[in-house]
């Protein structure tokens, strides 16, 4: 890995992480992975992950509430059948659905859904860092074991 993403891992893992969250196509896991193998603290990187990511969804959250739909669109490219797979998986599990953020494909997505229906951030932020969070405590986990 370059030194200069090691002498600054904290904010390089917070900007990836939070770019992964806003529907950008980016991955974080490979890089929390990466750190993880020679770290110091683990659970560091753990919750700079965590919270790069959970402010990345809050951003696609405000997105959905203030924005409204051609700026999401426009901006984000959601498209109608991301906005139709969102919009049916809120019907059928609600807004308890975004604890399942972290998810490929479907996980931004239910953040942006979740801001056009205006679900209670009292409701949304425990779910959102719940989930993402156990996603890359298991990320952890598994490259821990590994090496």
């Amino acid at each position: 890995m370059p030194e200069w993403i090691i002498a600054n891992e904290y904010l390089y893992l917070f900007l990836i992480s939070f770019l992964a969250s806003t529907l950008i196509p980016l991955g974080s896991e490979w890089l929390l992975a990466a750190l993880v193998v020679d770290a110091a603290n683990p659970i560091g990187l753990v919750c700079v992950a965590s919270i790069g990511n959970v402010l990345g969804a809050t951003t696609t959250y405000a997105i959905g509430r203030y924005g409204g739909g051609p700026l999401a669109e426009k901006l984000l490219g959601i498209n109608a059948e991301k906005r139709e797979k969102a919009d049916a998986v809120y019907k059928k599990y609600g807004a308890w659905s975004l604890f399942f953020s972290f998810l490929p494909v479907i996980g931004d997505p239910l953040c942006l859904v979740g801001g056009f229906l205006r679900v209670p951030m009292a409701l949304f932020f425990p779910l959102v860092l719940g989930g993402k969070s156990l996603r890359y405590l298991f990320v952890m986990a598994v490259v821990r074991n590994a090496f």
